[in-house]
């Protein structure tokens, strides 16, 4: 993760990831709320199998627009999508923000969206398996507008039994992008990172490929990116940019 230091030596732009309502229960309020339907898949090969229905809430939308435009400043570039359409503009920024940089430097711009974590935080907050826990249980409650649906569930982590395991059952982000290397260098890697290390929260994220599943593992100590199955993935069949041979090219 040297690397990342390097390269994030100037100062964060504003913060890219911003919670989301409540879901569960749903509310008569969040339900009524639910008036935008968006359909995933931008990927041709995911439509064809047949992508998955979101009624964004305004309130989504807002969320989605803040990440779209904080995307946006690091990528120099906006769509034009409309507000109802913000989640297929913010992939669309996604890719922008990948162009003609590295994988080191995609992941290193996503992280400059993270708010700076002050040296003595993870002094006064070090780690603990309840706190592992917490940040699983509020993950559904704040994220599904960017993942989709999950739920919180057991884990084994050494010789502890742990409810601090986030099953998402179908990536959005994944889904809508079709990018093996947008899941990783704009995800995974650069939220692994922040947990770990500014944060002292173990995260591991383990993306499933091919039913388009993740699993979000709090208190598990990510492997090292060289020996990670994540970064070893080829390129989704429909990828403009597919290659033969593995790893994906945005990979590198």
């Amino acid at each position: 993760m040297a690397e990342f230091r390097c390269l994030l030596a100037e100062p964060p732009a504003a913060h890219a990831w911003i919670p989301r309502r409540q879901t569960l229960p749903v509310t008569d309020f969040q339900q009524r709320a639910r008036r935008v339907t968006v359909r995933c898949g931008s990927n041709p090969s995911l439509s064809k199998k047949g992508s998955t229905e979101y009624r964004d809430s305004w309130l989504d939308l807002a969320f989605i627009d803040g990440c779209r435009k904080a995307f946006g400043r690091v990528a120099g570039w906006q769509s034009s999508r409309s507000w109802e359409e913000g989640y297929l503009g913010m992939v669309e920024v996604s890719h922008a923000l990948m162009r003609g940089r590295t994988a080191a430097e995609q992941q290193a711009a996503v992280l400059q969206g993270f708010p700076r974590v002050p040296d003595w935080f993870r002094k006064v907050f070090p780690y603990s398996d309840w706190g592992a826990e917490l940040n699983a249980r509020i993950t559904p409650l704040f994220f599904e507008w960017l993942v989709g649906p999950c739920q919180v569930a057991e884990v084994q982590i050494g010789d502890k039994l742990l409810r601090s395991e986030v099953q998402i059952e179908k990536c959005r982000y994944l889904e809508t992008s079709g990018c093996t290397g947008m899941c990783v260098n704009l995800c995974k890697v650069p939220t692994q990172y922040f947990f770990t290390s500014e944060l002292g929260m173990p995260l591991y994220m383990e993306p499933n490929f091919e039913d388009l599943s993740c699993r979000m593992v709090f208190g598990q100590s990510p492997p090292p990116l060289s020996e990670d199955p994540a970064l070893q993935h080829g390129c989704f069949s429909t990828c403009p940019s597919s290659a033969e041979t593995s790893p994906c090219p945005k990979l590198r």
